[in-house]
């Protein structure tokens, strides 16, 4: 695919701006910071693209400033009484040493962590993102089966890996859909809908009109699952949907 990269100043806002062989013009506002870019078809000239830019400038600073605002989670040090999150509620965290193979289990308003002794940060947040992993695992397949009859679609398969600018992406020839790690601490709800705005793209690629009426149809109160998901903290890695 031939690609050419560009940039555009308009005051303090700086735009990348990549020239494809694609037939529409894209604009992304992508956190922590607000870096612009604008992905363009190849017959676009460069003026065409500023005065394209120009007129979004408002919309651009708009969302970079909701990004610069968002509270961020300061980077966990999976130490006892520090504050993690599962399904949407908070727990305090309480470190076990043992001599045995690790484990994360949830006890009323804590997590426990048995590890071994000396264990270290990296291994611990290796642990506890393994944890997660599989909780996401236990949950989804049951959403997927779900929504696999009423959408008349089938997911080949799922996976979980981390993800710094989305909550979920769809590869509609495999029929494979990836889910954020980050969506463990979320509420159940909100994984639901990042699960089902993953399989209404093996329905329809792009968000256009007909997406979205495919989102009304299968889950109604989808907007508002959106708008809690966009409120809630991001991590210090930062991503959005």
């Amino acid at each position: 695919m031939n690609i050419s990269h560009n940039t555009i100043e308009l005051g303090d806002v700086c735009l990348d701006v990549i020239h494809k062989d694609i037939k529409n013009v894209h604009l992304s506002v992508h956190p922590p910071q607000g870096r612009v870019t604008i992905s363009t078809p190849l017959r676009m000239d460069m003026d065409t693209v500023r005065m394209f830019a120009i007129s979004k400038l408002s919309w651009i600073k708009k969302h970079q400033n909701k990004f610069r605002s968002q509270i961020r989670e300061t980077p966990r040090e999976c130490i006892t009484r520090e504050s993690h999150y599962y399904l949407g509620k908070r727990y305090l965290l309480r470190v076990i040493e043992h001599d045995a193979p690790p484990k994360v289990e949830i006890k009323h308003e804590t997590m426990e962590m048995h590890v071994r002794s000396n264990t270290s940060l990296g291994k611990r947040r290796e642990i506890l993102d393994a944890w997660y992993r599989q909780e996401l695992k236990n949950i989804i397949p049951e959403i997927i089966d779900r929504y696999e009859k009423a959408m008349d679609v089938k997911v080949s398969e799922f996976g979980i890996k981390k993800m710094r600018t989305r909550w979920g992406t769809c590869n509609r020839v495999a029929k494979r859909i990836w889910m954020n790690l980050e969506l463990a601490k979320k509420p159940k709800e909100y994984i639901e809908f990042i699960v089902v705005h993953e399989m209404t793209h093996l329905l329809e690629r792009r968000h256009n009109e007909r997406f979205v009426a495919f989102m009304d149809q299968f889950l109604s109160k989808w907007r508002f699952h959106k708008e809690g998901l966009n409120r809630i903290p991001l991590q210090h890695e930062s991503w959005s949907y």
